[in-house]
């Protein structure tokens, strides 16, 4: 068996309580990697096209890559997987923390959920085993109660992912959490867990995960540990909120619901800076084995906001989404409502953009505070943005118009507010403007990814030649900050001596585009042609904006897909990747699926 990989698949059929593991062929680890390239396959595969993702039908995957729970810097990814119930097309959701690795020191590279319990349910994986459990007690309680139940029953060796009151509410931007507060927040997934009345996943386990050359595996990290040592310890120390005024006001952070400008409309961003982020921190934390420890613990809120001690720091886009977005700079105002998402389950990047949308309904009249439960969703109102997350994670009072996300609110709600619901396909956007200075910092057509990649909206992603390689880092389940610092020098020989497969970066920059593609393959396959989302003016500046750093800069986001389609040979109109270039990517079954012989003859 190749090293890096525990060499067994879990399923599980929550109707009729079926559980069984398969042992795949090594092709599968070879073309895929693992993480959410092994998802979209098998999810591909064994699910019909068309299929309600709030439906017994629906397939959940929980997928680790090779390279986690391993020394690798950084592996200690994972992710979920399944058909999203926010954009009716591909979904997925990654986070760090320790679940990941404990999956399989459990026993497992993943594991694959599908059905519905008759009553709430929980999954014990166990050193090889799983078994469904009666979760009847841990409905309804917050997520950190759940984690402190089960880890309290099951001991040290176990890890605990699970969903909130919200995503037993099936709120469409409901996510998964786990350690206390890192979510797996896109895509609304917390919602399919929901839906099945699986309420949580414990891993436990003590089994090591095998290395094919585990003095090559010290020795590459030895280096990278030296190569990093500067980067380690000044992102250490802030985190990925460390820059969120500076962003305020660059142009980066989208302002006043992506119609702001924030050197206008926000001048005083003080609030945000990283001093009043870490103002009341208590100590740093990191993912399983990191280096960086990049997040930290607060104490205990003070004065208006008694949040519990242990709340995480809010990341950057926790800090962008109810801040600049919603014109706030009060920065414990944030703490609280990333406090109250971490507890329910719900996606503080949706969440906070679905409050901007609302308050600038309310600037317009379309709602009024009679609509509002009496809450008066002013911009920078900071106790009107904090009363008004408590009713989304609860789903209580005009709570539940919004806890679906901005397009469906906008559905209910009327009254021209399809103006202001910003999103693409469904998905509201992460908190980085594409026609800003982070389009320059990734080096990547910021606007294509956002609309074209297979599961929309995400910050994190790519699309085109320029994403093959974050494909694998997410695949083999390293965490993105890995890629910071010169990555291509030590990926492919730290995926060789873990896994003992010998491939040069070119040859696995293929892999990142078979992974690529098959997400790709199964959106579509859904209906969801990535050139045909809807995609709210504002992203890309029609108009542009009159004054700030973005004066007069729009993004013809067309020809950005445009050359990457044709670079990709995927077809310009349908987006469907040719025959040839699924058979030069081994995916002749697909081939023949997509491409049938009387359209091969014509």
């Amino acid at each position: 068996m190749l090293g890096g990989y525990m060499g067994k698949l879990l399923f599980v059929d929550l109707s009729t309580g079926k559980i069984h593991e398969e042992t795949p062929d090594e092709s599968l680890y070879r073309d895929y990697l693992g993480g959410y390239g092994i998802g979209a396959r098998i999810l591909y595969d064994r699910q019909k096209p068309g299929v309600d993702p709030l439906s017994p039908d629906s397939i959940f995957s929980i997928v680790t890559g090779p390279l986690t729970g391993t020394p690798s810097m950084f592996g200690c990814r994972f992710a979920v997987v399944s058909k999203s119930p926010l954009t009716g097309g591909y979904g997925d959701a990654n986070s760090g923390g320790d679940f990941g690795p404990y999956l399989k020191f459990a026993g497992y590279d993943a594991a694959f959920i599908s059905g519905k319990s008759d009553k709430p349910v929980y999954l014990l994986i166990d050193n090889g085993k799983a078994e469904i459990k009666d979760a009847s007690h841990l409905w309804g309680k917050y997520t950190e109660e759940v984690e402190e139940t089960l880890e309290s029953e099951y001991g040290r060796t176990s890890r605990v992912m699970c969903i909130g009151p919200s995503g037993e509410k099936l709120s469409l931007i409901s996510c998964i959490i786990t350690n206390r507060g890192d979510a797996l927040g896109r895509s609304g997934l917390g919602a399919v867990l929901g839906s099945k009345n699986l309420k949580a996943v414990v891993a436990k386990g003590e089994m090591e995960v095998p290395l094919a050359d585990p003095e090559g595996v010290k020795r590459i990290k030895k280096k990278q540990l030296e190569a990093w040592a500067g980067y380690i310890k000044g992102f250490g120390a802030d985190g990925t909120g460390g820059h969120a005024n500076e962003s305020a006001h660059s142009g980066d952070t989208p302002v006043r619901n992506w119609g702001g400008v924030g050197v206008v409309d926000m001048p005083d961003a003080s609030g945000l800076d990283v001093h009043a982020v870490k103002a009341n921190q208590d100590k740093r934390k990191g993912c399983w084995r990191c280096p960086i420890a990049c997040k930290a613990s607060l104490k205990e809120g003070q004065g208006d906001y008694k949040y519990p001690a242990g709340t995480h720091r809010c990341e950057y886009e926790t800090l962008a989404a109810f801040g600049a977005n919603c014109l706030n700079s009060n920065v414990e105002a944030i703490n609280m409502a990333n406090h109250l998402c971490n507890y329910y389950g719900m996606d503080t990047i949706s969440a906070g953009s679905t409050i901007a949308f609302a308050m600038e309904c309310y600037e317009h009249g379309i709602i009024t505070k009679e609509d509002t439960d009496g809450i008066e969703l002013t911009w920078g109102n900071h106790k009107a943005i904090v009363e008004m997350t408590e009713k989304m994670v609860k789903r209580e009072g005009f709570g539940d118009i919004l806890a679906d996300g901005v397009k469906a609110a906008a559905e209910k709600i009327g009254k021209g507010s399809e103006k202001y619901a910003v999103h693409i396909g469904g998905q509201e956007l992460g908190m980085h403007d594409p026609k800003g200075g982070f389009r320059a910092y990734i080096g990547k057509p910021a606007m294509a990814m956002y609309q074209m990649d297979a599961a929309p909206g995400r910050h994190v992603t790519g699309f085109g030649p320029t994403q093959f390689k974050g494909y694998i880092i997410n695949a083999a389940g390293l965490c993105m900050h890995g890629d910071i610092v010169d990555i291509e020098t030590y990926l492919a020989d730290m995926i060789k001596t873990v896994t003992g497969i010998d491939r040069t970066y070119d040859e696995l920059m293929e892999v990142g585009e078979r992974i690529g593609t098959m997400r790709h393959l199964f959106t579509i396959r859904e209906g969801d042609n990535p050139l045909k989302r809807f995609v709210h003016p504002r992203i890309p500046g029609l108009p542009p904006l009159k004054e700030g750093p973005l004066a007069g800069v729009s993004i013809d986001a067309k020809q950005q897909a445009f050359w990457n389609l044709g670079y990709m040979d995927w077809d310009p109109n349908t987006t469907r990747p040719s025959r040839k270039k699924l058979l030069a990517l081994g995916m002749p079954d697909v081939a023949d699926e997509l491409w049938p012989v009387k359209e091969q003859q014509q």
